[in-house]
């Protein structure tokens, strides 16, 4: 019954194809090989920016975040700060309201998930509940990789600057191999492997950051919502007796709490 719901509403649908038009692919980063242009931006860009991303709601800052100096840092670096915690935390929320939707609707692979032949939970359409049932080498080998991206997206070279130090944000960088990099061959990049948008005009690369933009803020809304709803029933009336209720933590990333379990916390 839940899988029906989920698969005929139309909103639904209609959200999975804005996520999907604001993905990843919406921004380039800059090319191996090719210095970085410095990029400082002030509340002024941002309320620029804030206009085209909404024209009705324009800039708002009710925490007057855009004025602020974060660890001491200059005001141009706090943004620099802000501006990619935003656009990282979008792409992320698209992938998972898109994958939230997949699973949800039983939609899995047909081969194994690990070496002993145990294949891909399925949890009647509960992806919070399918979440608890991959094991936790398997979370482990899913956390590790996080670890990586994010420590790589940290680095500053020569071709890529920092987004603290007049970089751009929302930048991913190349995955570089030899003595300065990764100490193997890898042939494709997080960001466009194929170079489909080598040619891609600056103009039509900052249209499609503003739709990513967009459609990121829409979908961190969009999986909290659906987290919400199946965490407190009725919390989002557009979603009751849409998403089924989940009685566990949307929280934690393990059943077990390994933390706590130190201090006698279950």
């Amino acid at each position: 019954h839940t899988l029906n719901n989920i698969t005929n509403n139309t909103m639904m649908k209609l959200a999975v194809l804005a996520a999907l038009a604001g993905s990843a692919a919406a921004f380039a980063p800059a090319q191996t090989g090719r210095v970085s242009t410095a990029v400082s931006e002030t509340k002024a860009d941002l309320e620029v920016l804030a206009k085209k991303l909404n024209p009705v709601v324009g800039f708002y800052d009710p925490l007057n975040l855009a004025e602020a100096e974060f660890w001491g840092t200059s005001n141009e670096a706090t943004i620099g700060f802000l501006r990619h915690s935003e656009i990282k935390h979008g792409r992320i929320a698209m992938f998972a309201f898109v994958g939230y939707i997949v699973h949800a609707n039983g939609i899995k692979f047909p081969w194994a998930m690990q070496m002993d032949g145990t294949p891909f939970p399925d949890a009647n359409g509960n992806p919070p509940a399918l979440w608890d049932t991959v094991s936790d080498d398997a979370k482990w080998q899913i956390f590790g990789l996080i670890a990586f991206l994010e420590f790589w997206s940290e680095l500053s070279t020569p071709n890529h600057k920092h987004y603290m130090a007049g970089g751009k944000p929302g930048d991913f960088p190349d995955f570089i191999s030899g003595p300065e990099g990764i100490p193997h061959p890898v042939p494709f990049n997080l960001y466009d492997p194929f170079k489909l948008s080598k040619n891609m005009s600056e103009e039509k690369k900052e249209s499609r950051l503003r739709a990513e933009l967009n459609n990121g803020r829409a979908a961190m809304l969009g999986i909290f919502g659906f987290l919400s709803e199946q965490s407190a029933e009725g919390s989002v009336p557009l979603l009751k007796g849409v998403v089924p209720h989940y009685d566990g933590e949307v929280m934690a990333p393990f059943v077990t709490n390994y933390l706590g379990s130190a201090w006698g916390i279950n």
